[in-house]
């Protein structure tokens, strides 16, 4: 699933690039290589895993988060409504 956090079998928190076996596990790294390992989600990981899982969750929920900037609004122009005769005009101006 997207948006939950994964873990490997030991219960270290996986940040990485992640990809979908044909027999639908996921494990690390983009593509398939000798070092990829399979990732679990916190329901299924052992009890000793789970231990080292939360305390990983807990630090990250504690860690500072990004401030993110302020968005700041753009000021829209108003426009002049022209009549249709004006915007006829306009156009056969080329402008």
């Amino acid at each position: 699933m997207k948006g939950v956090p994964h873990f490997t079998k030991d219960g270290t928190l996986h940040t990485g690039g992640t990809h979908k076996m044909p027999n639908g596990e996921l494990h690390t790294g983009a593509s398939h290589n000798k070092d990829s390992q399979k990732l679990f989600h916190f329901d299924d990981l052992s009890p000793a895993a789970k231990k080292k899982a939360s305390s990983q969750r807990a630090a990250k929920k504690n860690a500072p988060k990004k401030v993110a900037k302020k968005k700041v609004a753009k000021k829209k122009v108003a426009k002049k409504k022209e009549s249709f005769p004006e915007a006829v005009e306009r156009r056969m101006r080329g402008q």
